[in-house]
């Protein structure tokens, strides 16, 4: 995502319904991909963590899930930006037997208290057997 911001609200946003959108408890979804525990199965999935990472102030994760070739030496994430909702647009691969695959969504966000959006085709490929960020894909 081209904003690269998150916020903890004074709510844990850890103990209530995943930011990822998939109704799931985070400690069920996005919070076991996050802690290391499990591996996203798809790079939908990743997406959805990545997100996810965003929306609790995850950077560590952040960076854990870019590609070696991609990643920036360091992360920060903004706090005055809060991640408010996700929109998975298209898929293309990045199923359980792929080695590449994209992802199209919209993040949308409030900063200031006014809403905004941020929307990447994202490009996802497997590095050492697990799916990584690798960039977006322009246009």
């Amino acid at each position: 995502m081209a904003k690269r911001g998150a916020r903890r609200s004074a709510a844990d946003p850890t103990d209530g319904p995943c930011p990822c959108g998939s109704g799931l408890p985070y400690a069920d979804c996005c919070g076991p991909i996050h802690r290391g525990v499990a591996a996203a199965a798809t790079a939908e999935a990743l997406m959805r963590s990545r997100y996810s990472a965003f929306a609790v102030g995850d950077a560590g994760y952040l960076l854990r899930s870019w590609h070696s070739t991609t990643r920036p030496p360091r992360l920060g994430l903004d706090p005055g930006t809060r991640w408010t909702r996700l929109e998975v647009l298209d898929t293309d691969r990045g199923g359980l037997f792929d080695t590449e695959g994209t992802v199209a969504f919209r993040a949308h966000y409030r900063e200031a208290g006014r809403p905004g959006a941020v929307a990447e085709h994202s490009r996802f490929v497997r590095e050492d057997g697990r799916w990584v960020y690798l960039d977006a894909l322009s246009g």
